[in-house]
């Protein structure tokens, strides 16, 4: 039975922090492209009235039908739509909803979905080994480890769950086949490897399990490039991270669109002709307060960074009228109508 669980009880990671690099502003448009349980949406709205618009996305169909109630105060204000970041630019596109003052990614399960939702997120609650987000995807988790090969499923183990007993775990996952619940599976990789620690034995593998199910690296990667190019001037990119593969991604990411040439170290002239299409935020990635990990224990892993859309005028615009675009664009002129359209046209022949 899936647990009733209150969008509106759910408090989200790093708000103020998050708010803050956004730098929210009245009138804005943004993206929120983990919708979850709508705790960051909604206080955008908030920050943005009045005039703030925002485009919620999620994979999960039980986080759009949860968000809409905490959200309805803002229906005129919002649009919220049942489909995976991987499709970040098409879905704005479809939508008119681009350039955006802003863009956040909260990569963290939601409450909803790790209080017991039937899909199997999470270990502390029986259920089906599913771990999809979108239930209209095929594969599951129970279809990786009931028929993956022992060698595949320890290479998956230790390359998305950073597990140094993946070999043992996934000998054991074959000698024990079929396995079709989180609680077969939790037990089962406690008998492998024991309890050690603070962390649970299976936290690791089910991590692995859960970003194979739902390809969330590759994706990553291919929303972070869609989203810079959505952003208008001064337009801002705010990641939040929960795990160490998750951040390297979006580190890397952001350090590289900051830089200008990419050259590998040793060309003795760039031939790349790299620019850099973004600023970074912060210096040091931003962590969660002591006092925020004592109320929500869930947010200790958490890393936000952040970084600004810059343009530049000689990549992006060829004509003397462009030019003269660009300028106002650069004043965030950019919101009137008639320049926004003109920069949807640059956008749509690029």
């Amino acid at each position: 039975m899936i647990k009733h669980w209150s969008a509106s009880s759910h408090t989200p990671v790093l708000l103020s922090e998050a708010l803050r690099a956004l730098a929210v502003q009245p009138g804005g448009r943004y993206v929120d492209c983990t919708l979850g349980s709508g705790g960051h949406a909604a206080a955008i709205l908030d920050h943005s009235s009045p005039g703030g618009q925002l485009l919620g996305i999620d994979a999960d169909p039980n986080a759009i039908e949860a968000t809409k109630e905490r959200l309805q105060h803002y229906r005129d204000s919002i649009k919220l739509v049942h489909d995976n970041f991987v499709n970040l630019q098409s879905i704005c596109i479809k939508y008119d909803f681009f350039p955006v003052h802003g863009i956040i990614f909260d990569l963290g399960l939601s409450s909803l979905q790790l209080n017991g939702n039937g899909r199997g997120f999470s270990f502390q609650h029986d259920a089906p080994l599913d771990m999809r987000f979108d239930t209209r995807q095929k594969v599951t988790a129970a279809d990786i480890v009931n028929s993956t090969s022992e060698a595949r499923l320890a290479h998956l183990i230790r390359a998305y769950g950073e597990e140094s007993h993946s070999h043992r775990i996934a000998r054991l996952i074959v000698e024990h086949r079929p396995i079709e619940t989180t609680r077969q599976l939790a037990q089962l990789i406690e008998s492998a490897i024991g309890r050690r620690g603070r962390l649970h034995p299976a936290t690791k593998t089910f991590q692995a399990l859960r970003i194979a199910v739902n390809h969330e690296l590759e994706h990553l990667e291919a929303a972070l490039r869609q989203a810079v190019d959505l952003l208008g001037y001064q337009g801002r990119l705010v990641v939040i991270s929960y795990h160490s593969l998750e951040d390297r991604i979006v580190k890397q990411f952001m350090q590289k669109e900051a830089r200008g040439c990419i050259c590998p170290p040793g060309v003795p002239a760039c031939v790349c002709g790299h620019t850099p299409r973004l600023k970074l935020i912060n210096k040091k990635v931003v962590t969660p307060s002591t006092a925020e990990i004592d109320v929500n224990p869930r947010s200790r892993s958490a890393k936000l960074r952040a970084a600004e859309r810059i343009v530049s005028q000689e990549d992006s615009y060829a004509t003397t009228e462009d030019h003269a675009f660009l300028t106002i664009a650069r004043s965030r002129g950019w919101r009137r109508p008639v320049l926004l359209q003109k920069i949807k046209m640059a956008f749509l022949a690029a």
